[in-house]
């Protein structure tokens, strides 16, 4: 199957001028077909990004220290560019079909009480894309799946991490997130993580750890793509 793959430097302004066409095929009608959608879907393997084996359930055996993650594929054929386009290019369209692929790798029996809680977007990217990338398949995802969300989470500084090596990745997690002063913490619900890539895993890492310093018990994972390489 070949892709059609549209950059171009005014897409957000061309998607309300002309109708929308799939990023996948060019089909006109939709952002992203169901054709595309399933294709996506059936590349979908159970792997861990962290340790990137496979696994057979939603937790890792080698990566003990992770919660529950749910992740739709790499991001190597389309999935990757989709994400691109949706992020770097505006294309807020995508927003939609993103949180209905995630939706159809999270289990239909989610526990009773989960809440989403989106990774937040630095407030330069925000200002530079026009949009929070994240928080926006979160909202999809929320109408998708009658899940509450909530900004459990919110940016402690303007690090940025694009381009940055693996140590000074880790080492801007560490210090980027805090929980809400508005939020507050209940044992018994479940948070179910969202962002976009897993590269080095120290943007989830950091999150859950702020999580369960907070007092969360029960923490998920939810991820577009993960890199296979690092």
């Amino acid at each position: 199957m070949s892709f059609i793959v549209k950059n171009t430097t005014f897409p957000g302004l061309l998607d309300l001028l002309v109708p929308h066409s799939c990023r996948g095929c060019g089909l006109t009608g939709e952002p992203l077909c169901n054709r595309c959608k399933n294709y996506i879907l059936k590349a979908h393997k159970n792997i861990c990004p962290n340790c990137k084996k496979e696994k057979s359930s939603s937790t890792c055996k080698n990566c003990s220290d992770l919660p529950p993650l749910y992740v739709i594929s790499d991001r190597n054929g389309l999935l990757g560019p989709l994400i691109h386009d949706y992020k770097y290019y505006s294309i807020r369209a995508l927003g939609r079909p993103l949180a209905e692929l995630l939706s159809t790798c999270l289990p239909q029996d989610l526990p009773k009480g989960s809440i989403l809680v989106p990774l937040p977007t630095s407030t330069r990217h925000v200002r530079s894309r026009g949009f929070d990338h994240t928080y926006l398949i979160a909202k999809s995802l929320s109408k998708l799946r009658h899940l509450p969300l909530e900004r459990v989470l919110i940016r402690n500084k303007n690090t940025t991490q694009v381009g940055s090596n693996r140590e000074k990745r880790l080492s801007q997690a560490s210090s980027a997130y805090q929980i809400n002063p508005k939020a507050k913490i209940d044992p018994a619900k479940t948070y179910i993580l969202l962002d976009d890539i897993w590269t080095t895993g120290a943007s989830i890492k950091a999150a859950v750890k702020k999580l369960q310093q907070a007092g969360a018990k029960n923490i998920q994972i939810a991820l577009l793509a993960y890199s296979i390489k690092d």
